[in-house]
């Protein structure tokens, strides 16, 4: 709209012009915009209704580095995906809150994120990528690298705890199960365990970021990684994908652990 057509709805010439001049300033934002590059932001968030909620789901808490227990019968000091994950990590990620600050660790500053979770299903087994792995896993045909590689490591997932979410990258398999994609990626329930069917561990840092006990109902989803807005969880872990961008790394490429791959 020309300043003319301000004037020719019955504004003054002095009116007209200013909101001629506030009407192309708004173009001109409006252009800035289109041609700014992709920014991970709380706003930026299209893609987060991609993918269900899986509600009403028990949830766990579990660490790097956990001892076995009648209810863990599996040390945490290896993970479904890394043999080292403990020292990876960094050290043990001691869940106890008096001996955590900041979601992380007071003795040490993790090398990894501190916001993982476990989902009871691997796709990769023997040093081969599991059959069902290609129809099950929606983004499989975007992240494939080559058969053994896992396309699930490294996820990003929200978990919804009451009225607050929480942000967590997918870093290892259980409570109890790997081979549950019927449920991880369809429209089953998880089936009954020694934890009342629990079918999410999640760490420490997301209990507390959550302020859960170490055993409730939650939901959960799987998010992309440019829908993921800024958190704590965003700030630590050469894992991170958050952390790579800021060394230089492409955030919008495929999500996995170490960020690499062909772009969506």
């Amino acid at each position: 709209m020309c300043a003319s057509a301000f004037a020719a709805e019955g504004l003054s010439p002095i009116a007209a012009s200013s909101e001629f001049q506030k009407y192309a300033m708004r173009l001109r934002e409006s252009a800035l915009q289109k041609v700014q590059p992709d920014v991970v932001s709380g706003a930026q968030r299209s893609g987060f209704n991609r993918y269900p909620w899986r509600t009403r789901i028990v949830t766990t808490v579990f660490w790097v580095g956990e001892h076995p227990t009648v209810n863990n019968p599996v040390p945490n000091y290896k993970s479904s995906w890394d043999t080292r994950w403990a020292q990876n990590f960094g050290g043990y990620d001691n869940p106890d809150p008096t001996q955590r600050a900041n979601f992380v660790p007071k003795k040490f500053v993790p090398r990894q994120n501190p916001f993982y979770v476990a989902l009871p299903y691997n796709d990769v087994t023997r040093g081969t990528t599991k059959p069902e792995a290609r129809k099950a896993i929606p983004w499989f045909k975007q992240a494939f690298v080559r058969p053994g590689k896992s396309v699930c490591k490294g996820r990003w997932i929200a978990i919804r705890y009451r009225n607050r979410i929480a942000y967590a990258q997918w870093e290892d398999c259980g409570p109890f199960r790997t081979d549950h994609w019927q449920y991880v990626f369809g429209n089953d329930r998880p089936k009954p365990n020694l934890n009342q069917g629990a079918g999410l561990d999640v760490s420490p840092a997301v209990r507390d970021y959550l302020g859960m006990p170490n055993k409730d109902v939650c939901d959960w989803k799987f998010v992309e990684a440019r829908d993921v807005p800024p958190g704590p969880w965003t700030k630590h872990g050469d894992n991170n994908t958050f952390v790579l961008q800021k060394r230089g790394e492409n955030l919008f490429l495929v999500d996995r652990n170490n960020a690499y791959g062909a772009k969506r």
